[in-house]
């Protein structure tokens, strides 16, 4: 595995394996890797002959008071781990290199599909993940990317992106990792203290419950989200941001009765850390 940090040296291997014929899958990383990262990882190598894993914690889509400065950097153990999984080329640019212009050119989904849930309360997030995915879907030109459904509103604006600028690759979207204890893999998990970990387990126990009254027959999804936000609130350190549903594809409003595909996500402090999880509720 080789570890490249400009464009130039990833522009040379992406054209190497591109001269042998090779196919390419691409993991859009923050760095911080853990179990999650890895299935991405070992499914790009399952599915494609050569593998890109980037390590960037991207500056534009952190708010002015997120935790851009503290959010962990291990890219000596990610480049461990990334080989483990069969990467063969890890990328990890500075932000200079991937902002060579003071940040002048943007890639932006508008709409309600940037402004529900996380981007409620996050208006320039989205913007920055999806300016920072065109820069790597450019220099990488993978014929497939890959991303984890724990991230279910990011994994549905990156499907739109590639749908309206026409990028010729496949998106997959694979299952949420958990740990043992059922908390969803995420690397601002070690923020949490042990007591406010174990509250987290909410999380995954409510969604459950969800899926459970959604599979007993249950399809308002006023009641079901009553639910999920009775059940969250009994845990004292929580601090519910939201509780909805939306329909899928796109997160458009919901019907009622539900039908089809539902996302139910959540996002909830447990002390200074949000977490977000989520469960799709659909007909088997």
């Amino acid at each position: 595995m080789k570890l490249v940090h400009t464009v130039v040296e990833l522009r040379e291997e992406v054209a190497q394996a591109k001269a042998q014929g090779l196919t390419i899958g691409l993991v859009p990383t923050m760095g911080a890797l853990h179990e999650g990262h890895a299935s991405l990882i070992a499914a790009a190598n399952k599915e494609n002959d050569f593998v890109v894993v980037s390590v960037f914690v991207n500056p534009t889509q952190f708010g002015p008071n997120e935790d851009l400065d503290a959010y962990p950097r291990t890219l000596e153990a990610d480049c461990k781990l990334a080989e483990k999984m069969g990467a063969n080329v890890v990328f990890a640019p500075s932000p200079k290199e991937m902002y060579p212009s003071s940040d002048d050119t943007w890639v932006e989904v508008t709409g309600d599909i940037t402004k529900v849930l996380c981007g409620r309360t996050r208006p320039i997030h989205f913007r920055g993940v999806t300016t920072v995915v065109t820069k790597l879907f450019n220099l990488a030109q993978p014929d497939r990317a890959y991303f984890g459904q724990k991230d279910a509103q990011q994994v549905e604006v990156l499907k739109r992106m590639v749908k309206d600028l026409f990028f010729p690759l496949t998106l997959r979207v694979m299952p949420i990792i958990r740990e043992a204890d059922g908390l969803a893999k995420s690397s601002r998990n070690t923020y949490l203290s042990a007591e406010e970990h174990t509250a987290a387990l909410v999380l995954s126990r409510s969604l459950k419950a969800a899926k459970a009254m959604y599979e007993a027959g249950e399809r308002d999804a006023a009641k079901i989200t009553a639910a999920v936000t009775a059940d969250i609130e009994k845990e004292p350190m929580s601090n519910i941001d939201y509780v909805e549903i939306y329909a899928l594809p796109g997160l458009e409003p919901v019907a009622t009765p539900m039908v089809g595909s539902n996302l139910l996500a959540v996002a909830v402090k447990f002390g200074t850390t949000r977490l977000i999880d989520n469960v799709v509720l659909e007909e088997k």
